[in-house]
């Protein structure tokens, strides 16, 4: 089963593309979407969507699991975050990925077994799933690949 993994953002999407077989997880492509911050935010949205659906068309996944908004520390960034997530959300509708949500928590306590483990313990944790110290540097993408093996494993 191939999974993608998103973690949406305005400024930087992260994803990452799993195939599952058993207990074995394989990535088959990470990467992130960025988008500029000069540009207004109805372009950035389109740029996401275009992104996205490339990203679908090409690597055509079974699901997507998809970080919940859970809390924001910054009030600025939550609006654009769920505008987002909602574009996200559409193009995955669109090409009828089923998909899931999951709270940063809820990752976290599936990949580490404690809900409030940190950024280091989680990249361990998907460096050991992947079995490989070869993952990517940007937390953004780190992140959506930790979103999909917690999929994968809720699948068991």
């Amino acid at each position: 089963m191939k999974i993608l993994g998103i973690d949406p953002g305005m400024a930087i999407v992260g994803y990452g593309l799993i195939e599952t077989s058993g207990l074995d997880v394989t990535l088959k492509t990470s990467g992130s979407i960025q988008t500029d911050k000069s540009l207004s935010d109805s372009k950035r949205l389109l740029e996401i969507y275009n992104d996205l659906s490339k990203i679908i068309e090409t690597y055509k996944p079974d699901c997507a699991s998809v970080e919940e908004l859970f809390f924001f520390k910054n009030q600025k960034t939550v609006i654009p975050v769920a505008e987002a997530r909602g574009v996200i959300l559409s193009v995955l509708e669109r090409y009828s990925i089923p998909t899931y949500s999951y709270t940063p928590m809820e990752v976290k306590q599936v990949l580490t077994g404690y809900g409030r483990a940190d950024k280091k313990e989680v990249e361990q944790m998907v460096r050991i799933a992947l079995n490989s110290n070869e993952i990517p540097k940007l937390d953004d993408t780190i992140d959506a690949i930790a979103i999909a093996i917690c999929h994968s494993r809720n699948l068991k």
